[in-house]
């Protein structure tokens, strides 16, 4: 129950977390000591941003520039797609490009070391 209440409270938006300070005061008398409110709600923000951050697991594989080797690039984009030349070819030319989504962290930052070798920049989102 507890580790539940933790997930959604990391999980809050700014709006949320405002209403739960407001509720907290006005109901239970409850605000903060030391800090602002402001100054609260940013570090809380921070936490909950490097929560995030740690906890990703699946990602997007973001082609952001081919680097000198176009045609290299291209063929990997083939390869790891599944679409044929052209369309692989297209993807390269309108950069940036969704190349894969819902990739696995692995597999992610294994396809990203590939485009690197090659010379191409790749982006995780």
């Amino acid at each position: 129950m507890i580790e539940k209440l933790a997930e959604q409270l990391v999980n809050l938006t700014v709006k949320q977390v405002n209403e739960l300070a407001s509720i907290l005061k006005r109901e239970y008398g409850i605000e903060p000591s030391n800090l602002e409110k402001s100054e609260n709600i940013s570090l809380l923000e921070e936490k909950i941003s490097k929560n995030k951050k740690e906890e990703k697991s699946i990602f997007n594989i973001i082609l952001k520039s081919s680097g000198n080797s176009k045609l290299s690039v291209v063929k990997l984009v083939k390869e790891i797609t599944g679409k044929g030349l052209k369309e692989s070819k297209d993807l390269v030319d309108n950069i940036p490009s969704i190349l894969k989504e819902s990739v696995n962290k692995k597999e992610a930052e294994d396809l990203k070391n590939k485009f690197e070798e090659i010379g191409a920049e790749v982006e995780l989102k």
